[in-house]
């Protein structure tokens, strides 16, 4: 019993002093106020975005049809979320009736235009 109370006490001290993690970037969106067939991007909300981030690259990828190609944008990264309507791609537009998948990838990009960091996230649409 004393072995495993020090092993829990040592334990404890060791992850007391351990480095943390920094976390992951992240975005995430809704499609809220984007219509069918339109060139109006949603607003992006970003976390944890690499620091010396300057610009952020956003492709937009139908997982139901890759061949299709909706482009993308870079736009310039203030340390601010990216608005409605900021990137210029040619919006989800699936057939009458039909819900597709939609990944963006989104890229942070310094200066010099070298990849700090990497995020996708993924929705239907419609909603």
């Amino acid at each position: 019993m004393k072995v495993s109370l020090f092993v829990l006490a040592a334990a404890t001290v060791i992850a007391a002093f351990a480095p943390v993690k920094a976390s992951a970037f992240t975005a995430s969106y809704s499609w809220a106020g984007v219509a069918a067939c339109q060139k109006i991007s949603p607003a992006f909300t970003l976390s944890a975005v690499p620091t010396g981030t300057r610009r952020l690259r956003f492709v937009m990828t139908d997982l139901d049809m890759p061949s299709f190609h909706h482009g993308g944008g870079i736009v310039i990264y203030d340390g601010e979320n990216v608005p409605q309507g900021a990137i210029s791609y040619i919006g989800p537009c699936p057939p009458a009736g039909q819900h597709h998948r939609y990944l963006w990838a989104i890229d942070a990009l310094d200066d010099s235009g070298n990849v700090l960091g990497r995020t996708t996230v993924t929705q239907t649409f419609p909603p």
